[in-house]
């Protein structure tokens, strides 16, 4: 064999080890970048009316995966959908029988999605998106700006980065494959806060599994908690609960709580394996906010305690992770608030608005919570977080902001890699959908403790 021939070999080799390679990328999810290269002329730029006359199509890329190219319209805008097939097993009852029927789909959103948008009024291409994970509200996109194309990473409606500039032109990514997309973005975008690895969220799992286990035997009772020796006090003032306060007889195999009760139990079922006994009272109602007397707030102060659920979930964070690293750390020793900002701005009904994530004392937004607990479990996984929510009472004048209730988040990756968060408040289990909508217009401030699987939390196991 020639050199000349050698040569030609080696060629033909990189070019279909180049294509396998685009085919097989780091996620493992379909590419289509070998397809799109072929649609630009017919989809990717062709004239809406001339878009319009296409039919769908069915490709296959260099290793067998198909998808569909499609045209779909509404009144601003047309989009062009590079889709993989995805099939569902869908169970069908017909005359007393059931049988499974596999149905094929191209979901337009799904890993492995590309998706151009285009202006119907003149035509113009507006951003081209890449799907990449299981959850839909996560994706990367490119807008054209000048000669070149801006990189934004959105997650659930944040954007994680927003503008950030690639130096390359914008058809660069009509055939770009997702590999290719993350090496050029590689120190633009904030991967990290995405891609994550499933099995890392041991601890978490765990302890929502023996929660789970417990909940029937939970009452909710209010301002309740059982002190160091496991007795049933008051939170605010430490005395004994009077069983006519609870309306029994006697406590029997149920566990009263109140909000902040129910996180303390939560916390002493990490740390009575390792120091032998639940935490004391006292530690945990010490202040960590200081307002001005005579200000707003000081005025205030005197008559309620706005901060309560606030000091509660530093001071149980901080007792955690002293028992932890058998040293004691007071809250603003212990690094345990969560006060990232990682997003630039937020997608709302009323286009994109540029807000500050994190404010002190206060918290977050309701708004950001799911992106913010998405970021967390992919950049601090198997930690769980004590969650304070600050109200307004806006019938009064002025209005009064008050930290009373708290709840607890554990948000994990599954198996298939869904981001997933189970919140615990009051004694009982809730979504995490269901949580914002119920304080959609409130503040929630964090702090964060480790999970771990060496938990037993006291209760009736009988």
């Amino acid at each position: 064999m020639n050199k000349k021939t050698i040569l030609s070999f080696l060629i033909l080799f990189a070019a279909g080890f180049t294509r396998l390679f685009a085919a097989y990328n780091t996620l493992g999810i379909p590419d289509s970048a070998e397809i799109r290269s072929g649609l630009t002329e017919k989809w990717f730029e062709a004239p809406l009316e001339m878009v319009r006359m296409n039919k769908a199509e069915l490709f296959t890329n260099d290793i067998g995966q198909e998808f569909q190219v499609r045209m779909e319209e509404d009144d601003s805008f047309f989009y062009i959908f590079v889709s993989p097939k995805t099939t569902i097993n869908i169970k069908v009852v017909s005359d007393s029988q059931s049988y499974i029927e596999q149905k094929t789909y191209y979901p337009g959103d799904v890993a492995g999605s590309f998706v151009l948008v285009r202006d119907k009024s003149n035509g113009k291409a507006l951003s081209a998106r890449y799907y990449f994970l299981k959850d839909s509200g996560v994706y990367v996109q490119f807008t054209p700006y000048g000669k070149s194309a801006l990189a934004d990473l959105v997650i659930f409606g944040n954007y994680a980065a927003r503008g950030a500039p690639t130096g390359l032109p914008f058809s660069y990514y009509y055939s770009s494959s997702f590999d290719n997309v993350m090496k050029t973005t590689e120190s633009k975008i904030p991967w990290n806060y995405v891609l994550t690895s499933q099995n890392e969220y041991h601890g978490v799992r765990q302890m929502c599994a023996v929660i789970d286990e417990v909940l029937p035997q939970i009452k909710y009772a209010a301002d309740a908690m059982y002190d160091g020796d496991g007795h049933l006090v008051h939170v605010a003032s430490g005395k004994t609960f009077a069983f006519d306060e609870i309306g029994e007889t006697s406590v029997g195999q149920s566990l009263f709580l109140s909000s902040a009760g129910f996180l303390k139990w939560i916390c002493d079922g990490l740390v009575e394996p390792i120091a032998g006994s639940q935490l004391k009272r006292e530690p945990l109602v010490q202040d960590t906010v200081w307002v001005k007397e005579q200000g707003h707030q000081g005025v205030l102060s005197q008559k309620y305690n706005l901060y309560f659920a606030l000091n509660w979930i530093r001071n149980l964070a901080s007792a955690v992770i002293s028992v932890y690293a058998n040293k004691n750390y007071m809250f603003n020793q212990s690094g345990v608030d969560v006060t990232i900002n990682p997003f630039a701005s937020s997608i709302n009904d009323k286009g994109v608005a540029n807000s500050v994530t994190f404010i002190e004392n206060t918290g977050y937004r309701i708004q950001v919570l799911k992106s913010l607990l998405y970021v967390l479990a992919a950049t601090e996984p198997d930690t769980f977080y004590l969650a304070a929510i600050r109200e307004t009472d806006r019938s009064v004048s002025p209005e009064v902001s008050v930290f009373n209730q708290n709840a607890v988040f554990f948000p994990y990756f599954m198996d298939d890699g869904t981001f997933t968060c189970t919140v615990y408040m009051n004694g009982s289990k809730l979504t995490l959908d269901d949580f914002m909508r119920l304080y959609q217009s409130d503040f929630v401030y964090l702090t964060k403790v480790k999970s771990n699987e060496q938990f037993f939390p006291a209760y009736d196991k009988k």
